[in-house]
């Protein structure tokens, strides 16, 4: 029978999987308000029409959009003042989250 894989020695998806980040922050731009209609392939579920005025609907498109998107959805739909605003409060693995803030040191608000 086969040993089950010591936990160090596991590989997860969110290690492993490419994730897009864009150049720069300046080419986020996004709306900053109203409604917004996220792609398919950023968000499957049912609810893909998004309240930018509604913190919470912000932030879970926020997130899905940067996990989940591709350079040319995040720079349409990401916004660089309401990133640098909600940033500290997105739920992001540590990869992404490390890897948007070596590509764009910026994005880390100073609160």
């Amino acid at each position: 029978m086969a040993e089950p894989l010591a936990r160090a020695e596991r590989v997860r998806i969110q290690d492993v999987r490419p994730y897009d980040v864009p150049e720069s922050l300046d080419d986020l731009v996004g709306p900053v308000h109203g409604l917004m209609v996220l792609p398919h392939h950023v968000h499957w579920g049912p609810k893909r029409h998004v309240d930018l005025d509604d913190e919470g609907d912000l932030l879970s498109a926020y997130q899905a959009i940067i996990t989940e998107g591709r350079i040319e959805d995040q720079v349409g739909l990401l916004n660089k003042a309401v990133l640098k605003r909600v940033w500290n409060d997105l739920v992001l693995s540590r990869r992404v989250r490390t890897m948007w803030e070596q590509r764009l040191p910026s994005v880390v608000s100073e609160r």
